[in-house]
């Protein structure tokens, strides 16, 4: 059995022992994206490399196979990828004002690692810190896009490794794609993802930003390449609003919400490093150093006529024709 097929097994056993109820024909074929004759063989193969698997049918007729837990316990592992995204996801459910789904998670986390054996965790540690110190969150509510199939993954490996990656991009303006080769040194996460890296053409220019969703293939290379020691992917995330950088943006933003919108306004962060000032008719000031005005219009936009843009001009201008005072309620 190749290295491939016996994960996919690893992976369908796990998916079945998790269910108490089982699983059908449908519910693999779902989660593998394969088709009923594939489900069917690998269930098969299931039945036959794990003997504690139990196929029944249900009283709807339905053929259901389950399995015992016990007969998993020593082959599963916690993974670097896995564990970055359960603490990437405790960072975003915390920025979100989510602190009780937060705990949850975190909980749940504690458990996890108390169940992992010494000697496994050791080996972990490497490859989650790398791929951890990689993840710039600068998360928003609301709609994302997607990414090609595969980009996702290959962009972490490359994290982890400090490989160089070749990437077929389609950037804005240009007629067709083009490929180059990139040097990753993280990833911002918003409503859009972006790819922080230096093209090898200019490797001393500065960082670059690549929609991660414009990439529509991403290739390991067996180059690795040193990285800046002096980079950190949270303090450059601050320089944004959102997850969109422009250097030529960059710059103070002030903005002034009206006494009846203060107390709500109080209650966000706009950016890890604001500051709030009360004025004396119980307005609010909020001041912090970014780029991304695209960003911050959208943003803007929902609190109506209850907030005044004071700096930078430009923004002010951005949205100066856009405030309305019809809005029922406020963010």
């Amino acid at each position: 059995m190749s290295f491939e097929k016996a994960q996919q097994l690893i992976e369908l056993a796990t998916f079945v022992a998790a269910r108490r109820m089982g699983v059908t024909l449908d519910d693999v074929g779902e989660r593998f994206l394969v088709s009923k004759r594939t489900a069917q063989r690998m269930l098969h193969t299931l039945e036959f490399q794990f003997p504690d698997t139990r196929p029944s049918v249900d009283e709807d007729g339905r053929k259901r196979w389950r399995l015992q837990t016990g007969a998993l316990r020593d082959l599963l592992t916690l993974t670097p990828d896995e564990l970055a995204a359960m603490d990437l996801s405790i960072e975003t459910l915390d920025r979100n004002a989510q602190g009780p789904e937060a705990d949850h998670l975190r909980s749940l986390r504690e458990k996890i690692l108390a169940l992992v054996p010494d000697n496994r965790i050791a080996r972990l540690e490497t490859d989650y810190e790398a791929l951890l110190e990689a993840q710039g969150l600068a998360a928003r509510p609301g709609p994302t896009t997607r990414l090609a199939p595969g980009v996702g993954s290959t962009i972490a490996t490359a994290l982890k490794g400090s490989l160089r990656l070749k990437i077929v991009y389609h950037s804005r303006g240009s007629a067709a794609s083009s490929e180059r080769v990139v040097e990753p040194y993280g990833v911002l996460i918003g409503i859009r993802r972006y790819l922080v890296a230096k093209p090898t053409t200019d490797r001393a220019g500065t960082l670059r930003h690549y929609v991660a969703e414009k990439i529509e293939n991403a290739e390991l290379t067996a180059e690795v390449f040193e990285r800046d020691p002096g980079f950190d992917i949270h303090a450059h995330a601050k320089k944004a609003f959102g997850a969109f950088q422009n250097d030529s943006e960059f710059g103070e933003v002030i903005w002034r919400f009206k006494p009846d919108a203060a107390p709500h306004a109080r209650s966000f962060l706009f950016h890890p490093a604001q500051s709030l000032e009360d004025e004396p008719d119980g307005s609010l000031i909020v001041r912090f150093w970014a780029s991304g005005h695209m960003e911050m219009c959208w943003h803007l936009y929902m609190w109506g006529d209850k907030v005044e843009v004071v700096a930078p001009e430009v923004l002010r201008q951005m949205v100066k024709s856009h405030q309305r005072a019809d809005f029922p309620s406020l963010p």
